[in-house]
């Protein structure tokens, strides 16, 4: 799943390109597409129609447009959504609306300057929902993405705060960074590499470290996802794009994450994966030692 560099830089894109641009055609594609918005398809492409794009926005790993009657295009990349800009697709005589050319094209738009705007999912558990506006913190977010954490690279995220509250857990701190209702934008690849970096196993208790320690990880977050973004973000295959459908290549700098039976970079031991929540975790068993197991 996209984490937070990948929808970063996805965000970046359409800043550049759609905000000013006026919707003039929409079609759903696949109703699965828009089952987040529960007035239905036809309510989805009746409201963007004619809408005008004013600003993009992203907290955590979520993504949205906002429109000049003050609701939110809230996009949801799922496992392998992708918003895709180019060339204006071939629309039928009759409704002047885009017609496909991608097997796996969910939904489709047209912007007023001819360009194409294409919601691409191969595996449908993304799509587009209509949200309004609410202010959480001084800011304004789609309702849907309020109980959401601010994220590392967010100007505002308090880190002292977080620290607070993790220390206050008693459950294992790779299962606090991926819970966005604590800090967002953190997935499974950038937990991995931040608790690498800081020298921590993923099955250590939160509340087992200091609060230096976990102002340490979440640095470290912020430090690898930063240099995730410039680089595109990390794709381990097409799924993961940005608008012009061009992937990432950070993954050629992961120190952690798929380095299962490779050497550690900072101290030569065999890496080792672990299975987590349906998931998989690598570490260095000789720079993170898994916590002992106290004895009864």
């Amino acid at each position: 799943m996209p984490e937070l560099p990948e929808v970063e830089v996805v965000r970046r894109g359409l800043a550049a390109h759609v905000v000013d641009k006026t919707i003039t055609a929409v079609r759903v594609h696949h109703p699965r597409a828009v089952r987040r918005h529960e007035a239905g398809p036809a309510d989805l492409t009746a409201r963007l129609l004619d809408s005008r794009i004013v600003g993009t926005g992203r907290r955590g790993k979520y993504l949205w447009l906002t429109l000049d009657d003050g609701s939110a295009l809230v996009v949801h990349l799922g496992m392998s959504g992708q918003m895709l800009l180019g060339p204006a697709m071939s629309a039928s005589a009759k409704s002047q609306q885009p017609e496909p050319r991608n097997n796996h094209l969910r939904i489709a738009a047209l912007l007023d300057d001819g360009t194409a705007l294409s919601f691409v999912d191969q595996r449908t558990f993304g799509g587009w929902m209509l949200a309004d506006l609410v202010t959480v913190d001084g800011t304004d977010v789609p309702f849907p993405v309020a109980h959401v954490a601010r994220d590392p690279l967010d100007p505002d995220f308090n880190r002292d705060g977080v620290v607070t509250v993790l220390r206050r857990k008693h459950s294992e701190i790779k299962r606090q960074l991926l819970d966005q209702t604590v800090v967002s934008g953190i997935g499974n690849i950038y937990a991995d590499e931040a608790l690498w970096r800081a020298r921590v196993n993923g099955a250590r208790l939160a509340s087992s470290l200091t609060r230096s320690k976990l102002a340490e990880v979440l640095d470290a977050a912020a430090e690898v996802m930063t240099e995730a973004l410039g680089q595109g973000g990390t794709s381990f295959d097409s799924l993961y794009v940005n608008v012009n459908g061009e992937s990432g290549y950070f993954e050629r700098s992961l120190d952690a994450y798929g380095r299962e039976g490779e050497p550690c970079r900072r101290c030569g031991a065999v890496m080792r994966r672990e299975k987590f929540m349906n998931r998989s975790s690598f570490y260095c068993p000789k720079c993170q030692p898994r916590p002992r197991v106290r004895r009864e």
